[in-house]
C-alpha cells in the first residue's frame, strides 16, 4: 500500500512540473506582450530614459486582491543588457516578486501592469542578490512619459529606479515606494529546470533566453539596443 501511494505520489510530481513550468512560460509571454503594447502607445516611455536603463522589470496584471498583508504577491521578469557594464544586448531574464501592502491601494481594485526601468549597476546588483525596499534600499521616483521626460526633476533623474503602472489604458509613472522587489527563486527553477541564481541568469550568462522570453528581448533590442549611459557611471 505504501509503495502504491508512494508511486502516485511521484507521478502527481512529474505532472505538476510541466504545468509549473508552463504558469512561468506564460507569465513571460504576456511580460513581452505587456512591454510591447506600452513602448508602441504614443506617450510612453521617453526613449533617452530607456536607452539610459540597464535593467528593466516588468510585472503584468497584477491585481489588488493578490497584494497585502499576508505576504501575497504580484510576478514578472527582469531582463539587463550584458556585459561586464552592461553595454551588450538585453540577456535572459529572470523571474521575479514584488510585494507591498502599500501596492494594493494605489490599485484601486483594478488590474495593473507595472514597468520598472533600474538606472544604475548599483541599483541593478542590489535587486539580483536580495530583497530591495523602494525608497529605502533603493531611490525611487515616478518616472516620466513623453515629453514631461524634459520637465523631470533632478530628484526623478537622480532615482535608481523610475516606475511606470497601466490600469484601464490609462500609462502613467506610479510611486511604489514601500514596496519590495526581489528574484523569485522558485520560478526560476521552473523556468529553466535547475536551482540558478539571478545572477547566474542575468550578470553570468549560463543559460540562453527562453523562447516564451523572445518577444520581451527582441523589443528592447529593437527599441533600444545602445546604452547611452555615460560610460563612468557604468563602472
Amino acid at each position: 500500500m505504501t509503495k502504491r501511494l508512494m508511486s502516485l505520489f511521484a507521478a502527481l510530481i512529474l505532472i505538476a512540473l510541466p504545468i509549473a513550468a508552463d504558469k512561468e512560460t506564460d507569465r513571460l509571454e504576456n511580460c513581452g506582450t505587456v512591454l510591447k503594447e506600452i513602448l508602441n502607445i504614443p506617450d510612453d516611455i521617453p526613449e533617452d530614459l530607456l536607452n539610459k536603463a540597464e535593467c528593466v522589470v516588468v510585472y503584468p496584471s497584477v491585481i489588488k486582491g493578490a497584494i497585502g498583508i499576508g505576504g501575497n504577491y504580484g510576478r514578472g521578469a527582469m531582463t539587463c543588457r550584458t556585459g561586464e557594464h552592461f553595454t551588450g544586448p538585453w540577456g535572459a531574464p529572470t523571474m521575479m516578486a514584488l510585494e507591498g501592502a502599500s501596492i494594493g491601494f494605489q490599485l484601486g481594485g483594478q488590474a495593473t501592469d507595472f514597468v520598472i526601468l533600474v538606472m544604475n549597476p548599483r541599483g541593478a546588483t542590489a535587486i539580483l542578490k536580495s530583497k530591495v525596499k523602494l525608497g529605502a534600499d533603493a531611490s525611487a521616483a515616478a518616472g516620466p512619459k513623453g515629453r514631461d521626460a524634459e520637465a523631470a526633476t533632478d530628484v526623478t533623474l537622480r532615482a535608481e529606479m523610475l516606475t511606470y503602472s497601466r490600469a484601464r489604458g490609462l500609462f502613467a509613472g506610479i510611486s511604489l515606494e514601500g514596496s519590495t522587489i526581489r528574484p523569485d527563486g522558485g520560478a526560476n527553477e521552473k523556468l529553466y529546470g535547475k536551482k540558478l541564481s539571478a545572477i547566474d541568469i542575468v550578470r553570468r550568462g549560463v543559460v540562453g533566453v527562453p523562447p516564451a522570453a523572445q518577444q520581451l528581448i527582441a523589443i528592447l533590442n529593437q527599441k533600444s539596443p545602445k546604452n547611452t549611459s555615460d560610460p563612468k557611471s557604468l563602472k
